[in-house]
């Protein structure tokens, strides 16, 4: 299992945390998505086949690309 914390400056509250583990989670492979709209990141924790490629694209798609 890989994990890793994404900053996302676009973040500004809760709804956004909650866009961003509904799209995440959409993805095949993600076993958690976790989010704090203080520091503005996400910790998300996955498996094959999601890539680190895949979230980050995701993320970029729904308009909360990662630092």
């Amino acid at each position: 299992m890989e994990s890793k914390t994404f900053i996302i400056p676009a973040i500004s509250c809760g709804h956004c945390v909650m866009s961003i583990k509904n799209e995440l989670s959409e993805i095949e492979g993600v076993k958690k998505v976790e989010g704090d709209p203080k520091s503005k990141s996400i910790n998300v924790e996955w498996d094959m086949p999601a890539t680190l490629e895949k979230i980050l694209n995701t993320l970029k798609q729904i308009n909360y690309p990662a630092q």
